[in-house]
């Protein structure tokens, strides 16, 4: 049995964005083992579990009732209760300023060295979406470090919508190029872009927090657009309903739509080997 590592956001992940992989991922028999940076239990968007939302920016609703029943039954049930927790898996790296900086550089990498070795039962890595990722997925140093133990082990990468940032900014410590240079990706575009609406969660205090930080934080597609270069692409699909690509060991999805294309090619890409598709 093929096991898939699937990383939610504690402050809210988009329902059809982890529904649509993790069906492909049961349907063909593997195990999904979910983790958050600290171990609290992901929520989904109330919006994703609404079939009568309109996304503003698409002018029509994008999630349907099966998805919106299935992101709730997911959401209720216990699959997602006891998420393993990224923050005691991998070490914090030392402030520069921190007592015997070198000394506890060394030990932080040796710790590194060692949780990345952990990482040989899994198979595959998958980064669910939403705006949560935004809070505590996307800058997160531990989970770079997480994603780099997957592609130093040229095992396959997943990633939806605001999920893909993480890879944009996933890079070695010491050249500090980000591990997309060359590839070809897709990610949520400028012009899915929305002026107000940003929701998260507080799974701390279990509670949607009362803020609406209006847009997105920053323009996805122009970070993708950077970290791609020099020889990659950034490819936004805009026009077509569904935007998904292979560059291996990169599968990307551009969002909410592309989410059920993303899982089936997440186990082509496992099951045949595929390595190129979409671009």
């Amino acid at each position: 049995m093929k096991k898939i590592l699937v990383v939610l956001s504690e402050y809210g992940y988009w329902g059809e964005e982890l529904i649509g992989p993790l069906e492909a991922i049961d349907k063909q028999g593997y195990q999904a083992v979910f983790v958050t940076p600290t171990g609290k239990r992901p929520r989904a968007l109330p919006v994703s579990m609404d079939s009568g939302f309109m996304d503003p920016p698409l002018g029509k609703s994008v999630t349907g009732e099966y998805m919106a029943r299935r992101t709730k039954e997911v959401d209720d049930s216990d699959r997602l209760a006891t998420p393993l927790n990224l923050s005691t898996w991998f070490p914090e790296r030392p402030y520069y300023s921190a007592t015997n900086y070198l000394r506890a550089l060394e030990a932080y990498n040796d710790l590194v060295d060692e949780a990345q070795a952990s990482l040989a039962e899994y198979d595959a890595l998958l980064l669910v979406g939403g705006s949560g990722p935004i809070v505590d997925m996307v800058n997160n140093q531990r989970l770079h470090d997480l994603v780099l133990g997957f592609y130093k082990a040229g095992k396959p990468i997943a990633a939806e919508c605001y999920g893909v940032a993480v890879l944009a900014f996933a890079r070695d410590w010491y050249n500090r190029t980000s591990i997309l240079a060359g590839k070809h990706v897709t990610g949520h575009p400028l012009e899915y872009d929305y002026h107000d609406g940003t929701g998260f969660y507080n799974a701390e205090k279990m509670a949607w927090v009362d803020f609406n930080m209006g847009p997105p934080p920053y323009p996805l597609e122009l970070i993708l657009r950077d970290a791609t270069q020099p020889g990659g692409a950034y490819h936004s699909g805009v026009g077509r309903n569904v935007s998904a690509l292979v560059d291996y060991p990169f599968i990307t999805g551009r969002s909410t739509e592309s989410s059920v294309a993303t899982g089936t090619l997440l186990v082509e890409v496992l099951e045949n080997g595929m390595t190129r598709y979409g671009w």
